[in-house]
């Protein structure tokens, strides 16, 4: 009942444009049948009683092939990692190295950072090299984070009240471009700053170029792979708008 009704009304998004039920212990969204499992252990989800091809692992618990590996002896034939991996699971940004995709069962689709920072590093790249380079990324607040001030031992700054703080944080997403687009390796460094707004994140891209580029030039490259090659992956505006405009962007 508790997941039909999280599911139903979203602070953030709002009400769910559909039909959410709960009938004989499953939730029924849209007329179709969703089993519901309670689970410690992956490898005990049984997966081949409901003919799962693709699992999307999106607990954060199972980040390496091991421990991921058990929803493929639980029957899954694919499984997705929603965050970067924390061993050499291969990892896919679409747009970027989705093409280099050769079967592997299971792949990580990096993070959130990850995926609007590598799309547009690859333009920037690809028509003008990148020497190096710096990104900032300005991240909503995410569940982690506290209401009001509370015990974080291992980041003190992050225990802080969400509300309250912009808090300087880490990000991994500059090492991740490194990995799925290897001729930036080492070239990338970057930081965070979590900021108190329930949806929307920016990322910051500064780099010392290869190739004199103007600011018009940069401006159109990006915008050329918008509309080609990128095209439903990375979007472009001139317009002048702020992060909540974005709120259920679909580019």
């Amino acid at each position: 009942d508790y997941m039909a009704y999280m599911l139903k009304y979203d602070s953030t998004h709002g009400r769910f444009n559909g039909t959410v039920e709960v009938k004989d212990g499953h939730l029924v969204v849209n007329g179709k049948t969703i089993r519901v499992t309670a689970e410690r252990d992956p490898a005990n989800l049984k997966w081949n009683e409901v003919n799962v091809d693709v699992v999307a692992e999106a607990t954060g618990l199972f980040l390496t092939d091991d421990t991921a590996r058990k929803h493929i002896a639980a029957g899954a034939k694919k499984v997705v990692l929603t965050g970067p991996s924390k061993d050499d699971t291969p990892m896919f940004v679409m747009g970027v190295n989705h093409k280099t995709y050769a079967g592997q069962e299971i792949v990580s689709n990096a993070s959130c950072t990850t995926n609007c920072l590598a799309p547009l590093a690859k333009v920037i790249n690809d028509n003008f090299g990148i020497v190096e380079a710096l990104m900032t990324t300005v991240h909503a607040t995410t569940a982690t984070q506290k209401t009001v001030d509370g015990p974080s031992h291992k980041d003190w700054r992050g225990g802080r009240g969400a509300a309250q703080n912009i808090i300087p944080s880490s990000t991994g997403a500059a090492k991740a471009v490194g990995k799925v687009i290897p001729e930036l390796n080492g070239k990338l460094t970057g930081m965070a700053f979590r900021v108190p707004t329930p949806n929307v994140s920016v990322v910051d891209l500064t780099a010392r170029l290869e190739k004199p580029a103007s600011y018009k030039e940069i401006c159109a490259a990006i915008k050329a792979a918008s509309e080609g090659e990128l095209k439903g992956v990375l979007g472009y505006t001139e317009d002048e708008v702020v992060s909540t405009d974005f709120n259920g962007e679909k580019l």
